[in-house]
């Protein structure tokens, strides 16, 4: 299967649709693996044609984990960003991930699709790698600072469950917690099946605290997203309690001329009844 290369990370890719026609990266979220884009979703875009990449984040999936970096060959090593506070890398880092599969899928520009902490990441490429830009989607996500964005107490304590090794157990875990900031348009089934494949494809649940020291060091991207040229939507869902609506209202006022969408009923998640206006609403953004 295909993959791409950042220095010591190795990071799995898939494409799906028309190679001549307009590229779509999709980048996923906290813990998230490929798996967890829904049945339909990558297809409903594809059917609007777009020709869609979707990737494993590093520390997740098929892509390198930070503990099997020596595995890498050391002529392709590369210096990470100085990440403090104890983390091995920033979202910068991640982003740069993010180029190496565009490189490696010969992709020279490209629209991009983040959710959650991968809408951070694709901020991230907005700030850092514009040129490679044509545009850029953040879908329930916020600007690092801390005074908006905030979950609340019962989203962070559903997230931050202790990890469990059983697998009924991590799959009725991962539908409650899902069920607490999911809004009210929560798929159950669809939540069950999504917690079956990632659990049976690729348990490291060490992974996501790699991921989340990355988003802590990161930081406020504020002052940095005022100098972002790249056409941009935002998409928050008003019943979000992880990542609430503040943050994606943030988003859209801190980027100059970005368009905000708000979904009355739509939480942390893409319930599929939202796919129609959410691919419109992307749809515009082609030139």
């Amino acid at each position: 299967m295909p993959s791409a290369r950042n220095g010591e990370y190795e990071l799995y890719y898939e494409t799906a649709g028309d190679r001549d026609d307009a590229p779509l990266l999709l980048v996923n979220g906290f813990g998230a693996q490929i798996v967890s884009w829904q049945d339909g979703f990558v297809d409903a875009f594809v059917d609007q044609g777009w020709y869609v990449i979707t990737m494993d984040n590093r520390d997740v999936g098929h892509s390198t984990k930070t503990a099997e970096r020596e595995t890498a060959a050391p002529e392709t090593a590369a210096p990470e960003t100085a990440a403090p506070n104890g983390a091995t890398y920033t979202l910068a880092d991640m982003a740069a991930d993010a180029i190496a599969v565009l490189d490696a899928a010969a992709i020279e520009r490209a629209h991009v699709f983040g959710t959650s902490m991968g809408g951070m990441i694709v901020q991230m490429l907005a700030i850092d790698h514009a040129d490679r830009l044509e545009s850029m989607v953040s879908v329930m996500s916020t600007t690092g600072s801390r005074s908006v964005g905030q979950p609340t107490a019962e989203a962070l304590a559903a997230l931050t469950r202790p990890a469990v090794a059983e697998r009924a157990e991590f799959i009725d875990n991962y539908v409650a917690g899902s069920r607490v900031y999911s809004g009210s348009r929560f798929d159950e089934a669809w939540t069950r099946i999504r917690a079956g494949r990632e659990f049976d494809r690729c348990r490291h649940p060490v992974g996501m605290v790699h991921q989340m020291l990355a988003i802590v060091a990161t930081g406020d991207r504020t002052e940095a997203l005022r100098a972002v040229a790249t056409p941009t939507l935002v998409i928050h869902g008003r019943q979000d309690a992880l990542i609430p609506l503040d943050g994606g209202e943030a988003t859209a006022a801190a980027i100059p001329d970005a368009r905000l969408l708000v979904l009355d009923e739509m939480g942390h998640n893409l319930p599929e009844s939202y796919w129609p206006e959410i691919i419109t609403a992307v749809d515009t953004l082609r030139s």
